[in-house]
Formats: C-alpha cells, sequence, structure tokens
C-alpha cells in the first residue's frame, strides 16, 4: 500500500482524525477489511480482485489482524467456506470477480437462503466469452435475484466506505443477510485516488462485535442448518426472504446517517447531482457517474437543465424513490454497463421501467447500454446521450427504446 499518507489537519468535525491516503480502490478495500477485522475469510484469486484478497494476506501475516485465512481451490470452495465459518458464527468476508462469482452462483443463494451476513467485495468485470478481464456490470447483474444486498461504488472512497457500513448492514438483526460492495475493474480497483481512511478503532467501534444469536456450534440449542425442504415449507421460507429486503432500505438510510456522523459522508439510496431542476436527466451505476458529473457541468454552463442520478444501492431497488425523483421530467436517459439480453434494454432500464409504470406524468426513456468489457465511455460519448435527451424533449418522441452506444457497426 502507498505510503503517501498525511493528517488532515484542515478538517474540522470527524474528519479531523481521518488521514489522506493515496490508494487504489483494491488498497483502500483491504484497508477497510484490515480495519473491520472479520473472524475468516476465505478466498481464490482472480483478476482484477486479487490484490484485495493478497493485500489482506499480508495483513494476516503480519499479525496485524486476528483473521483465519482460508486459501481454496476455487470461488466456489471460498463461498462454501464462507457459509461454513458463517453458520458457525463467525464475522466472515472475501472478494472476487467475474468468472469467480459465476462459479459462486450456487452458494450464493445458500448464503441468502440461510440469512448470512457474509459481505464480499466484487470487482466488476465482464463474464466470458470471449474472454475479457475488464470492466461491465455482467457479473453483479447476474447475482442480481440471489437474495444478495447489491451496493455500487464510484470512487475508491465510496468503496472503502461502502465495505465497512455493508458490515452493519448485513448483520442487522432486521436484515441478516449477505452484502456485496461492487466497484468498477481496473478504473476503480488499480486507479490510485485520494481517500480519506478514518483511524482504527473508530470503525472497531462502528462496527462492533458480531454475536448471532444463532450458531451451529451452539451444542447447547441445536438448530437445522440447509434443511431438505419439499412442497411443504419450502415456499414459506423462500417467501421470508423478501421481507428483509424490504427492511434493508431503512437499516441502509440510518447506518448511512450514522456512518456521516463519524465521517462527514453519509450515503443513501441514492446521490443526486444537479437533479432538483434538472429536466433532462442520466441515471447510472458506478465509476461512470464522475464523468457524467463533469458534462453535467458543462451542460450547465451552456444553459441546459441537465442532471444526474446515481444509484448506489442496486438491490433492494428504491422503486419508490426512482419513481418520484424522475416523473415529470422531459427525458430520462438510462445508461446499463451489462446488455440484459431481454429484447428490451439492460437490467437498469428495466427496473426504472417498471418503477414508473404507474406514475401518470411518466416521462419518456431511452436506455444505452454502454461500456460492455472495458470500452471507455468519455464525455463525448456521455454528451451524445443528452443531445438525444434534447431532441426527445423537445418532440416527446422515443423513435427506438435502446441502442448500443459506442459500439462499432
Amino acid at each position: 500500500m502507498s505510503e503517501a499518507k498525511v493528517k488532515d489537519k484542515a478538517a474540522k468535525g470527524p474528519e479531523a482524525a481521518q488521514e489522506i491516503a493515496a490508494l487504489t480502490g483494491n488498497e483502500a478495500v483491504a484497508m477497510a477489511m484490515k480495519q473491520i477485522n472479520p473472524d475468516v475469510v476465505a478466498a481464490y484469486p482472480i483478476t482484477p480482485a486479487t490484490e484485495i484478497v493478497q493485500i489482506f494476506s499480508n495483513y494476516v501475516a503480519d499479525g496485524l489482524v486476528d483473521t483465519e485465512y482460508v486459501a481454496v481451490e476455487s470461488e466456489h470452495s471460498a463461498m462454501s467456506a464462507c457459509i461454513g465459518a458463517s453458520a458457525a458464527g463467525a464475522r466472515v468476508m472475501t472478494g472476487t470477480s467475474a468468472q469467480g462469482l459465476a462459479l459462486m452462483w450456487e452458494m450464493l443463494y445458500i448464503a441468502a437462503g440461510l440469512r448470512l451476513p457474509i459481505v464480499l467485495a466484487d470487482v466488476n468485470r465482464a463474464l466470458s466469452a470471449p474472454i475479457n478481464i475488464h470492466c461491465d456490470h455482467s457479473d453483479t447483474m447476474g447475482a442480481r435475484d440471489s437474495g444478495w444486498i447489491q451496493i455500487f461504488s464510484e470512487d475508491a472512497q465510496e468503496a472503502y466506505d461502502n465495505t465497512i457500513q455493508a458490515i452493519r448492514i448485513a448483520e442487522h438483526p432486521d436484515v441478516l443477510l449477505p452484502a456485496m460492495v461492487t466497484m468498477d475493474g481496473f478504473i476503480i480497483s488499480h486507479g490510485m485516488e485520494v481517500v480519506k481512511v478514518l483511524p482504527d478503532d473508530t470503525i472497531r467501534e462502528f462496527v462492533g462485535t458480531y454475536n448471532p444469536k444463532v450458531k451451529l456450534l451452539d451444542v447447547d440449542t441445536p438448530r437445522t442448518f440447509g434443511p431438505l425442504d419439499f412442497t411443504d415449507f419450502y415456499f414459506e421460507h423462500r417467501r421470508q426472504l423478501a421481507e428483509p429486503i424490504a427492511k434493508a432500505k431503512e437499516v441502509i438510510l440510518e447506518i448511512g446517517k450514522e456512518y456521516g456522523k463519524i465521517s462527514g459522508r453519509s450515503y443513501g439510496l441514492y446521490e443526486g447531482y444537479k437533479l432538483d431542476d434538472a429536466e433532462y436527466v442520466l441515471v447510472l451505476l458506478g465509476s461512470t457517474a464522475g464523468t457524467a458529473k463533469t458534462v453535467v457541468d458543462d451542460l450547465r454552463e451552456a444553459g441546459v437543465k441537465a442532471g444526474l442520478l446515481k444509484i448506489r444501492v442496486f438491490r433492494p431497488f428504491p422503486y419508490d424513490e426512482m419513481a418520484a425523483l424522475l416523473e415529470g421530467r422531459k427525458a430520462v436517459g438510462v445508461m446499463d454497463r451489462s446488455d440484459g439480453l431481454a429484447g428490451l434494454g439492460g437490467p437498469l432500464f428495466g427496473e426504472l421501467r417498471s418503477a414508473l409504470y404507474e406514475s401518470k406524468n411518466r416521462p419518456p426513456m431511452k436506455d444505452y447500454v454502454y461500456g460492455l468489457g472495458g470500452r471507455d465511455c468519455g464525455p463525448a460519448l456521455i454528451r451524445q446521450v443528452f443531445d438525444e435527451l434534447l431532441e426527445i424533449g423537445k418532440t416527446g418522441q422515443v423513435k427506438e427504446r435502446f441502442t448500443y452506444l459506442g459500439v462499432r457497426e
């Protein structure tokens, strides 16, 4: 990890005790994991997430954490070990990417079904084939209905902050679900940025001690874990997963405010940028928000009421909030960094269209599938999206509901 650290002496309040460090996204997440000090980390390396667990394994080797690090032979085994450790009562974390997350597929559903608050750092990367090690959101989107909470990060600072909050969210007694914190591969994971790091003792106090009410190793009160569940009770048990997902929104907001008190950075379900009076709104996830903000600034200087809506929490999806924020706008553009192959756009577009279905003043919307396999999406492409939204706003007509942005024909 970079040694370029200085005290933030100019800061006041909760930020005064923080250190400013030059960190990549992977380093920032590994630092958050060190400060959380989980009981168990089981992991298998995969580009571009390898550094997270590699750096953390050094913390283990140097005695800086009390964690039992389990090196396994595959990502499927990694999640299996995490499930066993979490069921035994341990605080558990791991990290992966792309094909690694896909190899965990069946175990993701088991972790959620057993209500195990495992936290996973996923570095967003395209799924093969063709083989590609660069960023898109196809890995995370493939797991969107597995019962995991999904939190997206715009930069290394958010990746750090989200990882710390995810532990509290997952372990909250009203939630008790696994949580996935994502950041865009190479763009964030390997890009060095300024990150404000809280003191270790502040984080330890914030996350507290995990004391599950039910433990596999509680021999005095034996429980059944992962039973065979046929037509008699399977439906009811799966239905029970919907309740904590619904409750998670309130918990996420509560913990986001609490984190703001110790860091000066509060978090919600989404972030609006120059959104209040915006007539033309772009909605997206992840690191592209930073580029989009620059384009919004340029358009505002030109007199265009442009705005950005960055969704932070994709699961549970904030349906009501999205509908309230977007209805009445002249035009809305949705940017999907994955292709749902559903015939009409990507996953985010489908969620937003559904959220706005019953709105009386539903805005015209268009989806843009972009950036697959790490294809760059610079200001010119985002400006192209806004130019199309301006035309839609004038005519009220959307000629095609979705398109591939930046692809060669």
